[in-house]
């Protein structure tokens, strides 16, 4: 269940920016914040021209590259005692953690990249790769393409789309999360077969 999100929208109206990077930090780290859907929302703020570009742009990334590398290093130092206690609280089932593990061991570190734009997978994909020890300058390479990328994706939607943009949100991020999720797969098939070609040599 996410955060009431007229409320959200309420404190974007009034302290831009400033408040859309607090809310994807939360968000990121695994929050009910309905994060596509802001950006979404500031997206068409920024077409109204309600909402400095630029500033909104930073804010959304280092709010994103924020939360994700809080989660990293929790998971680098908590990691299993601190999903233990807080994973329910955070809604981190076993069920979720289990798809983590598996997006990770299939797809390696693009699932840092890509897994921004599948729910379900983005908040707990950082925590995966502190957990396992995964240096933090190979960390820091995927995850803030994938905040770029993420980032630059949904507030280009808002911008496009202005006033229609609640309709259009609803189902966004499931159209995208099944185009990353393809993607994703097939740079793991690439990299598998140039690794047996490679063998082979």
């Amino acid at each position: 269940m996410h955060l009431d999100l007229d409320m959200l929208m309420q404190w974007v109206s009034m302290y831009g920016p400033i408040a859309l990077f607090v809310l994807l930090v939360l968000g990121i780290v695994g929050l009910p914040v309905p994060d596509e859907t802001l950006m979404v929302f500031c997206g068409a703020l920024i077409g109204k021209g309600t909402l400095n570009p630029e500033a909104t742009f930073a804010a959304a990334f280092f709010g994103s590259a924020t939360g994700i590398t809080m989660s990293y290093f929790i998971g680098r130092t908590a990691g299993k005692p601190f999903l233990d206690k807080f994973g329910p609280w955070m809604h981190l089932t076993p069920a979720r953690l289990e798809q983590v593990h598996k997006w990770f061991e299939g797809y390696g570190h693009w699932s840092l990249t890509f897994g921004y734009f599948v729910p379900g997978v983005r908040h707990f994909t950082a925590v995966v790769a502190g957990m396992t020890n995964l240096e933090y300058p190979v960390f820091a390479r995927f995850a803030y393409i994938g905040a770029l990328l993420w980032v630059t994706t949904f507030l280009t939607l808002g911008y496009i789309i202005g006033d229609t943009w609640r309709t259009a949100a609803e189902n966004a991020h499931q159209v995208v999360g099944i185009g990353a999720t393809l993607i994703a797969a097939g740079i793991a098939i690439f990299l598998f077969v140039r690794g047996k070609r490679g063998k082979k040599l």
